[in-house]
Parts: structure tokens; sequence; C-alpha cells
């Protein structure tokens, strides 16, 4: 159904049934009643009542400098290399030789036949072992470059070459504030870091931020799938939980901007993350995942999470050549459901504390296992995600100097997709909105640095520099006073006060700060304009669905 009307603001429509399982309401919305995406109301976590201020969050970038530069961002560095071309060339031999000699063990029969039928060789344990040749060919038709489309049409994602996307952390079962401490995610949880995902031009797509624990499986994702149309006009994410649920999500996607699932199939719209089961393993939600996208032209994110010293060997390049492996075992797979479809070579290397097992992230072997995964995916000619993690329990310094040594690896790699570089905490069993806060503004800064600066004759400031005398000053030059306002980054959390008028202002620390601020970008927050008419039937296909049972996750 395509639903083409007025441009409306999104909180003004929209009826809904309740989300409901065994018969007990889910307090999500009322029974056929208009609704307003979901504020967040501050008077009983210590902040401000709720309330809502004209101007909306607009650019809360912390900078009076345009913010949209952010949007498309490149990052101007030749990527650096950690293993010379020959030992990458190996890595990759050797990853060839073990999908031919020992294969990937596929749990999915049609996964199976679709291998089988390209020439692959298939045992009774659902063992696939692929020909160096076949990989070869499928991986070879993978594109180098593409964009994922978006709803509004303006924030179009480019993946490839010296493309950057930042994007949210993605997956946690729980939610972590300053206010309420560590909790189980709910839907307003999910709509809270939509909001701010939305607000920033850094973060340029959304994702799956916080699991709503407390929506049904059966329903979640028409919960969520709604939100993150309503309250966002960047790319949305589609989980991978079985054939039911992509194919409904794709559904919705396609309602919400108001074209028919052919159209939706003309270009890429969304994307997921297929993680294998390391070592060697593809499960059947992550062989349906992978099929059910390449068939509908949208994006797979292949990532297996291989970390050394559990799910891979001890050693960083034995680590690598498991990584590898899987990940072109995928994209082969992928690529035979239908070539030229876009995937995106995905790498989660990093190692476990081996007193502990516990992950461990923005670990040294964590820098080395990216930047190596950045020559692996340039060897093979495709997009490279990587992540912006760290095993902190607080926002606290070990936080941050883990999630920008994360970054430290990713940027000098060359990634094109950085995920988890907001909000990430406790090794991804929960998100943060003063972390994601904290996060914005690195990757802010971040986006400055690849921006650079102006260099022309009035940056030289030849003539500015003739007229200040000597042990003079240029707080007050020509030169400075018709620039002060935009001349520098101006930060969204930090503080350059000194120490009395920071004392003066309570002491209060970033984090704190970082409170402050996303607590006042949601309650500025003015969701982006949508059809009426597309809120309208998009509820109405949600409603029958829910009528219909909804569609539980499979496994």
């Amino acid at each position: 159904m395509v639903c083409i009307s007025r441009p409306v603001d999104s909180r003004s429509g929209g009826r809904h049934t309740a989300w409901e399982s065994g018969g007990n309401p889910v307090r999500w919305a009322s029974v056929v009643h208009t609704i307003a995406p979901m504020d967040i109301d501050h008077s009983d976590i210590g902040g401000e009542p709720r309330r809502r201020r004209r101007g909306g969050a607009g650019r809360p970038g912390g900078t009076k400098r345009p913010t949209d530069q952010y949007r498309r961002l490149r990052n101007p560095f030749p990527p650096v290399s950690i293993f010379s071309d020959d030992q990458i060339a190996v890595i990759h031999d050797r990853s060839l030789d073990l999908l031919a000699e020992h294969g990937m063990r596929i749990l999915l029969p049609e996964a199976r036949r679709i291998l089988q039928d390209a020439g692959c060789l298939v045992d009774d344990e659902s063992m696939v072992r692929i020909d160096r040749e076949i990989v070869g060919a499928a991986v070879g038709s993978a594109p180098s470059f593409f964009e994922i489309a978006s709803r509004s049409g303006n924030r179009d994602v480019a993946f490839g070459g010296d493309s950057v996307a930042f994007l949210p952390v993605g997956g946690p079962p729980h939610i972590m504030d300053l206010d309420r401490g560590k909790r189980p995610g709910t839907l307003a949880d999910f709509e809270l870091f939509t909001k701010l995902t939305q607000a920033f031009d850094v973060i340029h797509m959304v994702g799956q931020p916080v699991e709503a624990q407390d929506i049904p499986t059966n329903l979640r994702h028409y919960a969520c799938t709604r939100a993150a149309v309503t309250l966002s006009d960047k790319v949305p994410f589609v989980y991978s939980r079985g054939k039911p649920q992509v194919a409904e999500s794709f559904e919705m996607l396609a309602i919400a901007s108001g074209i028919d699932r052919q159209a939706f199939e003309e270009a890429p719209r969304t994307y997921t993350v297929i993680n294998t089961n390391s070592p060697r393993q593809l499960d059947i939600p992550m062989c349906n995942g992978i099929i059910d996208f390449a068939a509908a032209n949208q994006v797979s994110v292949i990532t297996p999470f291989t970390l050394a010293g559990a799910m891979a060997p001890v050693t960083i390049p034995g680590a690598l050549v498991l990584q590898h492996a899987e990940a072109l075992a995928a994209i082969t797979l992928a690529q035979l459901v239908r070539p030229g479809s876009a995937q995106i070579y995905g790498a989660f290397t990093s190692n476990v504390d081996m007193r502990s097992g516990s992950p461990a992230f923005g670990t040294p072997e964590g820098v080395i296992a990216a930047i190596a995964s950045g020559q692996l995916a340039r060897h093979v000619g495709m997009p490279w995600r990587s992540s912006g993690p760290n095993a902190s329990n607080v926002v606290d310094a070990q936080a941050t100097y883990e999630g920008m040594m994360s970054l430290f690896g990713t940027t000098l790699g060359g990634a094109n997709m950085i995920l988890h570089a907001a909000g990430w905490m406790e090794g991804g069993l929960s998100a943060s909105p003063e972390k994601f806060i904290l996060d914005v503004e690195v990757l802010q800064m971040l986006a400055e640095v690849f921006a650079g600066a102006a260099f022309d004759d009035e940056a030289l400031a030849y003539e500015a520099i003739a007229e200040v005398r000597p042990g003079g000053h240029f707080f007050d030059s020509p030169h400075t006073m018709s620039r002060y306002e935009t001349a520098f980054y101006t930060p969204l959390v930090s503080d350059w006060s000194n120490f009395g008028l920071w004392t003066d202002n309570g002491s209060r620390d970033a984090t704190t700060r970082a409170n402050e601020v996303w607590k006042r970008v949601v309650a500025d927050f003015e969701p982006p304009p949508i059809d009426e008419t597309v809120v309208e039937c998009l509820d109405d296909y949600i409603g029958r669905r829910i009528a219909d049972g909804g569609a539980p996750p499979e496994s």
C-alpha cells in the first residue's frame, strides 16, 4: 500500500492496539487512541518536570558552526597497516584452505542446499566445505561501494572508499544511567536512544540501542520499528530473528517510506548484523537473515564474533584466519542468493581476560586486530565495519580510554561503518545515555579533525600578524573579532573554565554534565515530519498483524 499525504508532525496521529501477551496488556499504548511518541518524565528521576519547548533539538552539536557537514563524513587519512601485504595474503590463503578442507557448519537446510547447488561439499553433520574458486567468484561479485537510502532522502549513507558512518550502541538488554542505575530496557528506553540518535548528525543510522523487554518478543519488532520510523528519518535497523519478523519489518519500512515492496527492493534501505557462532558455525536465524536480506537487496553486516582465547585462537593472526574464513563463508552464501547484493565485511575480533574469561575491549590486541581487519576487507574489495566498545561497568575513565583505543583502531584502519560508537557499556550488556553523549562529543571532535583546516590568504593571517605589536595579543584584533564565533569547535560536554569558576558552578564532572545534556536533548526533541496517512497505514498494518497473533522469533 502506498500512502502519500501532507507532511505533519508525527506526534499528531496514529491509533494503536495494546500489545498483549497471554491476555495481559503491556503498557505501550492504549487501545484505539491518539498518542505522541513517548516523552521522558524527568520528575521521577531527579530532573526537571516534563515539558516541550519549541525549537527542538535541531543541532545540539555543541558548536556554532554548521553541523550538517557531519552527515557525509570522509576519512582523509590513508589507512595504516599492521601486517605486510604478503602477510595479509597468507591470512587470506589460510582462510580459504580452512573453508575448503574443514568447512563451516551450516544449520539451515535451505542454506546448505544453496551452497551444495553451487558445488560445495555437504556431509551428514551439516558441515559444508567451500572450494576457494567458489569463494573467489562469490566475493568478487559483492560491491565495493554502495549507498543505503533513507526515508527522507537527505540521510542516505555511503559505504566504501574513505566514507565513515558512526552508529549507536546496538543490542544491550539493559540500560544504566546516573538516576536509576542499571535496569532492564523498555520501549521508553528504546525511544530515548532513538531520539538521541536522531538529534546528532554525527550519528548516521538508527540501531537497536536497547531491548524493549516490556514488549513480548512476538510483538517487539512492531513497536520498535514504529518508533524507529516515526522518531527518526535515518536508516533503520532490522533484527534477523526469523523469516516472519524480517518480512514484516520490510513491509513496515516500505509503508513508512510510502512505497510498495517492489520499490523497496530497488535499493538498499535497511541493514542487519549477521553474527557467526564462532568457531565455524552459522545458526538458523543468521542463515535466514543472510538469505532474506540478500534476496530483498538489503544490507547484511557479516560479523564473526571471534574473541581470541575463547571462540578463536589465542594468537591474533590465528583469530584473524578464523574471522576471515567465517566472513567469507557468509558473504559467499549471500552472493549465491543474489549476486551483487550489498554486504559489509564485519570484524569484532578482540580478546578475553584470561583470568576470568570476560570479554575485553579497547585493548592493544583489539587495535591490532581492527587495523588488520581493515587490510583484509580491502584485500577482498569490500566495505569494512568495526566497533567502538569498552569493557567498563560504569561511565568512568576506563570507559573513555578503552572507547578511544577502539576508535584509534577503527579510524587508523579506515573503517567505513563504526558500530557501537555511542552509548556502549558493560561489554555490550548495557546502554548508557551519559556515555552516548560523551561519545558524541568525541565523534564530533573527530569529525572536525576529518574536515581539516581552511588554508588560504585569510587563514594565513599575514596582515593580522603584522597589525599586532610585539608582546601584544590577538583577542580584539579585527581578524579575531570577525571570526571568533565560528573559529573553534565549541564543546558539547567539556568544561574549559578555571577551577574557581568550575567549583562555583557545582564541581560537576563530565558524566554529570552528560546527564544534563541528554535530558535537555530529549526534552527539546522534535521528531522529523512524516505523512499522517503513512502513519495511519503503518498502524493499520501493525494492528492487523497483532490481531493475527504477531510473529515469534525463530531459533
